[in-house]
């Protein structure tokens, strides 16, 4: 599996990231403990090094399930987690408080039975915390050896920047990773994000790739899913994955623009979507959310597909983003200099 240099610092991660937030859940779409330590198994057989958790994925166990099946292989990965979003029902636990953050990254060593974590992303901004305080929190956590890369998820553009601009400024340790939903049914970060990410030296690690299992090809036009047909069935209507964001007309061309590219290449519909993801401008790794082996196998073929220009091409103009102002006419304007 190919290795890629994660933004501007030292690191390397391999094109594929395995995400685990499925891992613990106990509804029956979930994968238990055992499955689980199967797929991280077979994740690094297959050369992958990266894994990606979060404390608050099914209230620490999949953190729990990690730190469990590591177990006289943690050296062999990179692995990252993330703060901000509550543990408790306390008020002061949740947020970017450096009292949150210390709070959460002591709980998140204890439950992955490490001393150290590669890449710990703040999960979401904070409006009420000043930025300064969270980035010398997480410096403070660099410069113990608890953390050893930071990075940012699910933050506005210009807070992004922002928090950019005070880790210059103040001398603190700078983020190096963003994380972000992309896909070919999700482009949004297109208008401000990728450019901001090549400048500033951020690796782009898309989570939501394949748009919620909608990219696999196995939902009908016009057909609302059950829960029994998958994942996406039981998004509420007003999360980010939920099946009304994916029943559009031009998604579903997606589908079919997918469809036949894979028939062509003798591939699946996820395969290409995660091949399209990897191949496209800042990304350093794709994060898949394989919730059991046939899943993984299947996904883990997509870190050597290789998209010719001409389907890049195809796929990119049918699920262009719509136009926005001012990024088309600065486009234009730019094009003319």
């Amino acid at each position: 599996m190919q290795h890629r240099q994660l933004g501007r610092s030292g690191l390397f991660i391999t094109g594929l990231s395995l995400g685990t937030m499925t891992f613990g859940d106990p509804r029956s779409k979930g994968t238990t403990a055992e499955e689980a330590q199967k797929i991280i198994d077979r994740y690094l057989d297959a050369g992958g090094n990266h894994l990606d958790t979060a404390n608050v994925y099914n209230a620490g166990k999949s953190e729990e399930i990690v730190g469990q099946a590591l177990k006289g292989k943690r050296h062999d990965v990179t692995l990252a987690t993330k703060v901000n979003f509550p543990e408790g029902e306390g008020y002061n636990d949740r947020g970017l408080s450096r009292h949150n953050i210390i709070r959460t990254v002591e709980n998140s060593l204890r439950r992955l039975q490490t001393d150290y974590i590669d890449l710990l992303y703040m999960h979401c901004q904070d409006s009420t915390t000043p930025i300064e305080e969270s980035l010398r929190a997480f410096d403070d956590l660099v410069r113990s050896g608890k953390v050893r890369y930071i990075g940012a998820s699910n933050f506005m553009a210009w807070r992004l920047m922002k928090a950019l601009a005070a880790s210059d400024s103040l001398g603190y340790e700078r983020f190096v990773a963003a994380q972000y939903q992309y896909s070919l049914v999700k482009r949004d970060i297109e208008y401000e994000y990728l450019s901001l990410f090549r400048e500033e030296g951020l690796g782009l690690l898309p989570w939501g790739p394949l748009g919620g299992g909608f990219l696999s090809g196995k939902y009908q036009k016009g057909q609302r899913p059950t829960e029994q047909d998958g994942r996406i069935g039981t998004h509420p209507d007003h999360t980010e994955e939920a099946w009304q964001r994916r029943d559009t007309e031009q998604n579903w061309d997606i589908i079919d623009a997918v469809g036949e590219i894979a028939e062509a290449r003798e591939a699946t519909y996820a395969q290409i979507a995660l091949a399209w993801a990897r191949q496209r401008p800042t990304v350093t790794s794709v994060i898949i959310g394989a919730r059991t082996m046939e899943q993984l196998e299947d996904n883990l073929k997509a870190a050597e597909l290789q998209i010719s220009e001409e389907e890049m091409g195809r796929l990119n103009g049918v699920s262009e983003p719509a136009e926005l102002y001012p990024y088309r006419f600065l486009g234009e304007y730019e094009q003319k200099r």
